[in-house]
């Protein structure tokens, strides 16, 4: 059997969530994974049509756009509930709305029926906002609250859509242990919950990489005593860009600076989680007014700069923030550094080149001078540009 790449683990979903650990035993390692990465797929676009419409503001706007061109961004989109007396009684949101056109409303001349495809958040509070009886509709809304009119009744546009079947994971040349080995050799159908792990060379964990139920064995190819296992999965699987940060991870944590730097800006993203989870907690801060140097040839994206932060505080493969709200948190003490301290940011001009320098939009990163306001709020960092 090769080095294993992966671990599995017995895993009791019901006893993590009364508060003890999840897993018990080591139940196989594994020498690789099939059908483990793939990139989550883009949220679906619905359809909808608000019946008995009177547009006001941006939707009134986007409307007009809408009947020349075929189609109007129009942005977020909020619907208040109202009852029988216009009070309003929840609220449900679409979101990146584009309004396709409109039509007269059959009921009403005077109003419109305008469709509209977006995308449903995840947060919405209704799988769908119900009009309650007698009530006069929804009124329409911008993110910032402003009016975009009102509707009489909301209608979804159905289309039937084929869900993509996603294949089970195979865990390939695996020598199990422990009572999973018992289970195999009693002829077990039911085998349990498990949790797959992706190990170092050393087999020190790396990252959690899957949850499932396992389905079944085969003997594998690989080699003699070996069986290639089948998970169900319940978990997301780890993106496709997991797969070469823990490549670069697979000899243990780092010991040189910037192996992120060959990622695209997704595997940053991935090596920001990767570095978390492997952060040494307990460590104790270095004092205030220490000087930390940070690599700055390598910044070109957001995610960039967090994992040159984090190397620059806490060494190769170091974590200290992957977001600003997390960066505050690192900034309050106990991730190895205590402020306030200096940051010498060294090649300085590939982040200001990459990252822009006029303020950020609510959709987009922070730029290059935020970045360094951010650090500099209330004396907590000494930014000096080199």
């Amino acid at each position: 059997m090769g080095a294993p790449k992966y671990v599995l683990l017995s895993y009791d979903r019901g006893a993590e969530f009364e508060g003890e650990q999840g897993y018990e035993e080591t139940w196989a390692l594994c020498e690789d994974a099939a059908d483990l990465f793939a990139d989550p797929l883009p949220p679906s676009r619905e359809t909808y049509e608000l019946l008995g419409c009177a547009p006001e503001g941006a939707l009134r706007k986007a409307l007009t756009r809408a009947r020349g061109t075929g189609a109007a961004p129009l942005g977020e989109l909020t619907l208040e509930i109202l009852d029988k007396t216009g009070v309003t009684v929840g609220e449900w949101s679409l979101e990146d709305v584009r309004v396709l056109g409109d039509r007269p409303c059959a009921r009403d001349l005077t109003l419109r029926d305008v469709t509209v495809e977006g995308i449903e958040p995840d947060d919405n509070p209704y799988d769908y906002p119900r009009r309650p009886p007698l009530s006069p509709g929804y009124r329409l809304l911008d993110p910032e609250g402003g009016p975009n009119g009102t509707c009489r009744d909301l209608a979804h546009v159905r289309e039937p859509q084929d869900d993509p079947t996603e294949p089970p994971l195979r865990l390939l040349g695996c020598s199990p242990q422990g009572a999973l080995r018992a289970a195999l050799d009693a002829g077990e159908e039911d085998l349990g919950h498990a949790k797959v792990l992706r190990v170092d060379a050393s087999g020190h964990p790396v990252q959690s990489a899957a949850e499932g139920e396992l389905r079944a064995w085969i003997p594998s190819a690989r080699g003699p005593g070996l069986v290639d296992l089948t998970l169900d999965l319940w978990s997301e699987r780890p993106p496709l860009a997991a797969q070469e940060v823990w490549e670069l991870w697979g000899a243990g944590r780092p010991l040189e600076y910037n192996r992120w730097a060959r990622c695209g800006v997704e595997g940053r993203r991935f090596w920001l989680g990767t570095a978390l989870d492997n952060h040494e907690h307990g460590r104790p801060d270095r004092p205030p007014d220490t000087t930390y140097h940070l690599d700055g040839r390598h910044i070109t994206d957001l995610p960039g700069f967090f994992c040159a932060l984090g190397e620059a505080v806490n060494g190769p493969g170091g974590y200290f923030g992957w977001g600003l709200d997390a960066l505050s948190d690192c900034l309050c003490g106990r991730w190895g550094a205590a402020p306030p301290f200096r940051l010498v940011w060294h090649d300085s001009e590939v982040a200001r080149r990459c990252l822009g320098i006029t303020p950020h939009a609510a959709d987009r990163p922070p730029a290059f001078e935020e970045l360094l306001a951010f650090l500099s709020e209330r004396d907590r960092v000494d930014v000096r540009l080199a």
